[in-house]
């Protein structure tokens, strides 16, 4: 299993969020920059479709996604006396003209659907994640208001409902009808 988690509140409109401006003349992808350093920090892409990944130096990717794509980065480091810091995020990528947040090493931000900074509370996002792959969901196509009741249910140390087959058709009904 792969560590991290730990959930702030979601923040205020206005505080830290902002609407992208002329984004159709930008590229119109969200860059997630990836660091390693072996043994020390290890930044990578839980799951998520990637549109494109390039090199960005020695120890650097980046990571790129689509508007309104849904992708977890796992965060970690370490030192010589163990983990110091785990945390998972799980946005949808940046759409032309939304009002986005900002995550670290996310350019330009996207819609955080969950955010955990926590070894213990990220192994429960994990373990969350690994069920939705075992009931043979892609976690890209889990309804996000899924994401955000995980979050805030893990953060408040409560339990959370399962993502089944059930709740993700119900979820795609609901697509289907446009809302």
């Amino acid at each position: 299993m792969r560590a991290l988690a730990g959930s702030p509140p979601v923040p205020p409109p206005g505080s830290g969020t902002r609407v992208l401006a002329d984004r159709a003349s930008a590229s119109a992808l969200t860059e997630v920059e990836l660091v390693s350093i072996e043994q020390r920090l290890a930044q990578w892409i839980r799951f998520g479709r990637i549109a494109a990944m390039r090199p960005a130096g020695q120890d650097r990717h980046i990571a790129s996604f689509r508007p309104g794509a849904v992708f977890a980065v796992l965060r970690w480091s370490r030192s010589d006396f163990g983990t110091v810091h785990a945390s998972i995020a799980i946005l949808s990528a940046a759409a032309p003209d939304a009002r986005i947040s900002v995550s670290p090493r996310v350019r330009p931000g996207g819609d955080i659907l969950l955010h955990v900074d926590d070894d213990r509370l990220v192994r429960q996002v994990l373990r969350a994640i690994d069920d939705i792959e075992a009931a043979r969901i892609d976690p890209c196509d889990v309804a996000p208001d899924h994401w955000r009741h995980i979050g805030s249910h893990v953060a408040a140390g409560l339990p959370f409902r399962p993502y089944g087959a059930e709740r993700h058709r119900a979820w795609q009904q609901r697509q289907a009808l446009g809302s």
